[in-house]
Formats: structure tokens, C-alpha cells, sequence
């Protein structure tokens, strides 16, 4: 069976007001978004598909992140009450609509405990499946090393940029023999041939990287901003210093916000990025350049008994998603 999907008019791609059965967000099965959950990865026929990396085996302090695609999920289904799209006065567009996208969770990558390279490829695996279908590839972490089979995934492809939104510039070569920890997942995409250029926006305070990795991100290509530098410059200012029209790869590490906002995390840092800061320079991101894919990291739920933490994952993503589909047709 190649998808797992309602026929009752519960599922996510059909009107759930014309059965009389209204799936509420607390009922049913916690795929993102209540999205119909794909099992076979070699038939993806979707715009976008969602994949889980539930891997911490990478950080170095606070693990906990292994649960942060599960915590996303079950979130996501707070704006899953099925309107057929998300409806935003400010922009007066239906972001969403699915009449219009279709929009699938394929489940998680095989994590094998203990064993990076393994998990790391089985990630990588399924972001080349995703690619392969031409959909647009959401991972969920995980911690951001998670980003390295990601960015992996993209051999062959066009030339790219990655944006990162993020307190640290994740930009160490190698620590005590580590190379592929979530420390070094910028490091590692901008060895990429691939990888044309970063931007790298909220890195703050005392970092996981010493002064020697700033100067050879400075030398790699990289422009990077802390958060103080951002709000001087303000959204549009920032947007100019990333190339328009390139090809885009977004990657979102959750303690790039404040953790007054998003105390879930393994390395929360004071002084972060508040949720419209990220929002209106995703959302003018997906207007000036197509975006090719995006992963979020580092929800760790135990650490935020409130759920705060995972709605504003789920809420970001929801939002960026669906703006990166309502200005593809530009690209």
C-alpha cells in the first residue's frame, strides 16, 4: 500500500465540514499537519513531503532533540482544522489550499542507534527520495547535524544557497575527531562545491565556534549577522545582502529564536529572534528566490512541558511552507 490516507472525508486533502465529521487536532493519527501519511518512498507524488531525522547523537550538552519530529508533529495538528487552506487577512491570500498542493508525510528516516554514518545516510536516503519526486523536501530534527545528510542529498543538483537561522555559526572543522556533530554542519555544507554562498542570521553571544572558524567562514563565502546586527539593518536591508533569484536552502535551528519563546532546545541563548523577525524574512525569502528545501532542528520537548516550543516549530514551518508555494510559480 503505497499511502495510508482517509476516505471518509477525514483526511487533510478532502473537506471534513462535508461528512459531518469534524477531525478536531487532538483526534486521529499526529502526521504534520494531518497530511496524509505516505509509506512508500519510491511513489511520492506530492509538492511536498515531510521527513522526520529524529538523531541527536551530534550535541554536545542536552540531548533530547531524537524527539523533536514527534513533539512537531503532534503540534502541527493545532492548524489542521481543515478551512481547504490558511487563510491570512494581512496578505489576503489562501496560503495552502489543497485543492491546489499536495502535501504528504512520509514518516522518519531509520535511525540506528549509536551509528552516525548509518543514520546519517538513511537520512540522506530519504531526502534523495523526496528530490527524486521532484517535491520539495521539509525534514523535521533532530539535531542540526542532521543538516549534513541533507545538504548531502543535493549532489548533482543545481548551485544553491543556504540561509540559516541560528545563535551559532555551527562552523567547527573538527573537535576532538568529531567532524559531522551539530557543530559543524555549516562547515561541512560550505565545503560543497554545490554550495554557492551562506547567510547566516542570529548567531550571538558566546558561540560554539572559536574566532579562527568565524575568519574561515568569512574566507568560505559566508555573511553572517547576530541578531543586534539584524534589527539595525531591519528585514528588507537583510534580504538584499542574500542573491536574488538563486535557488535557496533553508535551514532553522529553533534556538535561533529567544528562549523566552523557545525554551526547548539543547543550547537555548538569550538575546534571540522573536517569531515575526523569522517570519518576514522567510516570507520575503520566498519572494525574491525559490526555495528547494528546508529542515528545522533542535526541538527538544522535554525541556518545555508547555509545548511552546514545538507549536512554534510547527507554526513556522506551516507559515514558510505555505509561502514558498504561494510565490513558486514566480521561479
Amino acid at each position: 500500500m503505497a499511502s495510508i490516507s482517509r476516505t471518509d472525508g477525514l483526511g487533510a486533502q478532502g473537506n471534513r465540514y462535508e461528512t459531518g465529521r469534524l477531525d478536531l487536532p487532538f483526534v486521529g493519527l499526529c502526521t504534520f499537519g494531518k497530511w496524509p501519511y505516505h509509506v512508500d518512498w519510491d511513489s511520492i507524488d506530492a509538492d511536498v513531503a515531510v521527513l522526520g531525522a529524529p538523531y541527536d547523537m551530534g550535541t554536545q550538552w542536552r540531548a533530547g532533540a531524537r524527539f523533536g519530529p514527534r513533539a512537531i508533529r503532534e503540534a502541527s495538528t493545532l492548524f489542521s482544522f481543515g478551512h481547504g487552506g490558511a487563510y491570512d487577512h494581512e496578505d489576503d491570500a489562501v496560503y495552502l489550499p489543497i485543492d491546489r498542493f499536495r502535501l504528504v508525510d512520509i514518516g522518519d528516516a531509520d535511525i540506528v542507534h549509536t551509528d552516525t554514518p548509518k543514520s546519517h545516510a538513511n537520512i540522506e536516503h530519504g531526502v534523495r527520495k523526496i528530490l527524486a519526486a521532484r517535491a520539495l523536501p521539509v525534514v523535521l530534527g533532530g539535531d542540526h547535524s542532521v543538516n549534513i545528510p541533507c545538504i548531502n542529498a543535493f549532489e548533482g543538483h543545481p548551485g544553491f544557497h543556504v540561509v540559516q537561522i541560528d545563535a551559532h555559526l555551527d562552523f567547527v572543522d573538527e573537535r576532538h575527531g568529531v567532524r559531522y556533530g551539530h557543530g559543524s554542519p555549516m562547515r561541512r555544507a560550505a565545503e560543497k562545491p554545490y554550495v554557492t554562498g551562506l547567510t547566516q542570521i542570529g548567531i550571538r553571544n558566546v558561540s560554539s565556534t572559536a574566532r579562527e572558524g568565524y575568519d574561515d567562514a568569512r574566507r568560505m563565502g559566508s555573511d553572517f549577522l547576530s541578531v543586534r546586527q539584524f534589527r539595525r539593518a531591519g528585514v528588507d536591508a537583510v534580504l538584499e545582502r542574500i542573491p536574488a533569484g538563486r535557488p535557496c536552502y533553508v535551514t532553522i535551528d529553533i534556538d535561533g529564536f529567544d528562549p523566552s519563546i523557545a525554551p526547548g532546545t539543547g543550547t537555548p541563548s538569550h538575546g534571540g529572534l522573536l517569531y515575526y523577525e523569522v517570519l518576514e524574512l522567510l516570507a520575503g525569502l520566498a519572494r525574491r528566490s525559490p526555495v528547494i528545501g528546508i529542515d528545522l532542528v533542535e526541538v527538544a520537548p522535554d525541556y518545555d512541558h508547555t509545548g511552546s516550543t514545538a507549536i512554534l516549530a510547527a507554526q513556522i514551518l506551516m507559515n514558510v511552507i505555505g509561502r514558498v508555494m504561494h510565490h513558486r510559480d514566480r521561479f
